[in-house]
């Protein structure tokens, strides 16, 4: 599984086709590209984000609470390597297929996606892998 990017002005085309909102963001789901294909993550990114992600094969998201670009791994070292990118029929969404190195969750969890409902409320369905601490040296 090797992503291939797209030559400057192929990537340059594409990003003016994206839907991005009045905020200037896209929905970014990130699923592992892997079995057993797991969810990992919901996130945002602005233009800048996905083409950096789109140019490099290294995910970037945005950050609303920093208000800055969010190179995933950075801090953490839980990368996410692109393998492939496919935006939805409105062009309003990408779906990022990723190697994840380690867990994608700030939880230290694999997912972010680990409560489910049940008829009592909710239920955790995954324990950490790691603690949060060890992910961020306390700062999360």
């Amino acid at each position: 599984m090797s992503y291939l990017p797209p030559d400057t002005a192929t990537l340059a085309a594409l990003l003016d086709t994206v839907r991005f909102n009045e905020d200037g963001l896209i929905t970014a789901l990130a699923q592992s590209a892997e079995a057993p294909h797991d969810v990992l993550m919901l996130a945002w990114m602005n233009r800048e984000a996905l083409a950096e992600t789109l140019a490099t094969g290294q995910v970037c998201y945005y950050s609303r609470s920093r208000n800055a670009l969010w190179r995933k791994g950075e801090t953490s070292g839980q990368r996410q390597t692109l393998v492939s990118a496919r935006l939805d029929c409105d062009r309003d969404a990408v779906l990022l297929l990723v190697q994840q190195t380690g867990v994608a969750c700030h939880t230290g969890r694999r997912s972010c996606f680990y409560h489910e409902v049940v008829p009592e409320g909710l239920r955790d369905t995954a324990a950490p892998e790691i603690s949060p601490e060890q992910l961020y040296g306390g700062a999360h």
